[in-house]
């Protein structure tokens, strides 16, 4: 793996991040479904993300891993409150009052709010004056674009499946919630799109003083649980809150645990760290297109044009933020280059010497 290029690496994860996220909005549907409290169910699944993590990040950090300060303890708690407590509190709400698809298509808000977040804090730089800004800010502007075809423009079938084959009651009980708040589990997934710009642009400037990655995400995880636990406890007063009662209870536990959160965590702080949060926020509208795509083909419903014309926008706009940062690291290599080249050179630089050269009195030069 370490003969890949790292630009080459950072795609490839944040590709699998993706299609793990995408199968995240199917099983917490179904686990909603199943009747798990949606108080207990995120304390349960981030037990299972530390179990995970930590050991991890105790043996792979122990050199990297700095001092820990009443400071950075507060920052760690903040990150657990607003990146896990609320951002997966407030979506299990949301969801449960709307449907995967829709909930999928409302967290495409997140690369523009990331975008703000970042440009008005200045951990990412946008230059207007130059093609690497404009650049992102477009590529931007067309991910959550496509986004926005896929879900509210459909067209044409492109791909009709045999629905025979596909239809089963599981996945009949993944359907849209009826008889629910719609209007409030909107409110509960924007708030929670915020929660999560918000964790990805908070990160960057933690990192720089704590480069432990996974210990950064160990401790966050950490404090989530022991919030967790007090909301939990407040509310969830009977015991068959608390109770696993299936399998596919504790399959979406152990997936949401271990992909959506371990694996999450891990994949999205090594990435804010290497190459920023907007790049991070960027890939989300993936999520959109591949479940579109994971419901055409498993589930057996239908392809549409919206989808393809969504996609391409997606893959353009992906593309532009990509060539954009990749410019702007090339401009930022050739502005520190050119004072290094005076720095360097023993003799008067010629854009400092006289052109003519004076002669006294005498004729001496």
């Amino acid at each position: 793996m370490s003969m890949v290029p790292e630009r080459a690496r950072l795609h490839l994860a944040m590709t699998v991040l993706q299609l793990g996220a995408a199968g995240n909005h199917i099983i917490l549907r179904a686990a909603l479904n199943m009747g798990v409290s949606k108080l207990v169910f995120p304390l349960y699944r981030n037990i299972i993300a530390l179990f995970v993590l930590a050991p991890f990040a105790y043996f792979s950090e122990k050199k990297d891993r700095p001092p820990v300060t009443t400071t950075f303890l507060v920052q760690f708690f903040l990150l657990g409150f607003v990146g896990m407590t609320c951002n997966q509190g407030l979506y299990l709400l949301g969801l449960d009052n709307t449907s995967p698809t829709f909930a999928s298509a409302t967290e495409n808000i997140v690369p523009a709010v990331t975008f703000l977040m970042a440009a008005v804090l200045r951990i990412e730089q946008v230059h207007l004056n130059r093609k690497d800004g404009i650049a992102k800010v477009l590529g931007t502007l067309a991910s959550v674009a496509g986004a926005s075809v896929i879900t509210l423009y459909k067209g044409p079938t492109i791909y009709p499946p045999n629905s025979n084959l596909h239809q089963s009651h599981f996945l009949l009980s993944l359907g849209d919630a009826k008889g629910k708040n719609w209007t409030l589990g909107c409110i509960y997934l924007i708030i929670h799109c915020l929660c999560w710009s918000s964790w990805i642009v908070l990160q960057a400037p933690l990192l720089k003083k704590y480069p432990a990655r996974l210990s950064v995400s160990s401790y966050s995880c950490f404090f989530s649980i022991l919030q967790s636990l007090v909301i939990a406890a407040s509310y969830e007063r009977g015991l068959q809150a608390w109770q696993i009662n299936s399998d596919g209870e504790l399959f979406s536990i152990f997936y949401t645990g271990v992909v959506s959160s371990a694996m999450a965590f891990a994949i999205q702080t090594w990435a804010i760290d290497r190459a920023g949060p907007v790049f991070v926020s960027v890939y989300l509208p993936l999520q959109t297109l591949l479940v579109a795509v994971m419901t055409s083909v498993v589930l057996g419903e239908e392809f549409y044009l919206g989808g393809v014309i969504g996609a391409m926008l997606i893959v353009a706009g992906l593309y532009l933020v990509v060539w954009g940062k990749s410019e702007e690291s090339k401009y930022g290599k050739e502005k520190v280059a050119i004072p290094s080249l005076f720095e360097n050179n023993p003799t008067k630089s010629f854009l400092i010497q006289p052109l003519l050269h004076c002669t006294s009195e005498n004729g001496d030069i």
